[in-house]
């Protein structure tokens, strides 16, 4: 089962959080074999670090609002998604035009040019009329230009230049589990531009962080994706003073979950115009919508699109469903 699991280390200023998405991984995976529509190994993995990153990041912050996680760029991959919800539910897709080498890694998936780039969206739930949704964008290199090969660099570079915190961020992801760890000093005390000032200049230099970010950094990739929580964690810290919180597992925990919804899907079809709809089901028979996400089909025929510019007023009852 897909569990998350928080600590801190007693008397120190450093927390950790360590995700393995399992079952909720599985589905997702599943349900794009189940669509034909399955993306390269290379896509697939970096889909489920993207979702345990989500998810960790997620539960950081305890936002009110999906946080979406896209990395965008020049390279095969035109677009990779992860969002997740307040209650840690989460979906994940890619936009794949090109052949993925079997070997890819970031920069030859999304940055050949080096115009990749990587976005952090917060949508607060309860959005006041005219209130913008919150985004941080960061290039896909280093400081020095240099091409990041990995999604736990450029979110650790993210979170340097957004939040000034030292974060460590271990990730990996097979076609099994989705799983990471991280590793973040703690704020300092303080209000508005002190807080914030201290914060900066204690960057890197806090050594209670630097070492269990030392130990944190050790934890391959095999590791990660196939020992226990119980088993990374003590091998990791067993001379911190490691305090846990209880695991959130089942239905407060990390699960799979679609916001898609034949009613949404009605909307977007509206936004095209009657023209156009009625152009595809001349052509077509009906109009065939996938969700990216989860791959339900909603099918609309004349009559369904009939219903959709209708007013609601003087429609009839209607049976229509997804197929």
């Amino acid at each position: 089962m897909s569990e998350l699991h928080k600590f801190i280390f007693e008397g120190l200023p450093v927390r950790g959080m360590l995700v393995r998405l399992t079952d909720s991984w599985q589905d997702v995976l599943r349900r794009r074999a189940k669509a034909a529509d399955t993306f390269p190994e290379p896509v697939r993995h970096l889909m489920g670090e993207m979702a345990a990153a989500g998810t960790l990041m997620q539960a950081n912050i305890k936002f009110n609002g999906a946080l979406i996680l896209q990395i965008f760029g020049d390279g095969p991959v035109k677009l990779a998604v992860a969002e997740v919800q307040p209650d840690l539910a989460f979906r994940t897709t890619a936009k794949v035009i090109g052949e993925v080498p079997a070997t890819a890694r970031l920069e030859a998936m999304l940055n050949i040019h080096g115009k990749g780039r990587c976005a952090i969206t917060l949508d607060p739930k309860d959005k006041l009329p005219g209130r913008q949704a919150y985004q941080g964008v960061v290039p896909l290199h280093g400081d020095h230009r240099e091409p990041l090969q990995r999604l736990s660099d450029v979110l650790e570079h993210y979170m340097l230049q957004s939040e000034q915190l030292d974060t460590k961020l271990i990730l990996a992801a097979d076609d099994q589990v989705a799983a990471g760890l991280l590793i973040q000093r703690l704020p300092v005390e303080g209000a508005g531009n002190l807080g914030g000032r201290r914060n900066e200049d204690e960057i890197g230099l806090n050594e209670a962080y630097n070492r269990i970010a030392h130990l944190a950094a050790t934890l391959t990739r095999e590791e990660l994706l196939a020992l226990d929580v119980d088993t990374v964690l003590r091998r990791l810290f067993w001379e911190e003073p490691l305090l846990r919180f209880e695991p959130l597992v089942g239905a407060t925990g990390p699960r799979f979950a679609c916001t898609c919804s034949r009613e949404r899907v009605g909307r977007m079809l509206r936004s095209l115009g009657r023209d156009e709809i009625d152009g595809i089901v001349v052509e077509q028979g009906r109009v065939e919508i996938a969700c990216d996400f989860c791959g339900t089909q909603y099918h609309f025929d004349a009559v369904d699109v009939g219903e959709l510019f209708t007013p609601a007023k003087n429609q009839p009852p209607s049976s229509s469903g997804v197929h």
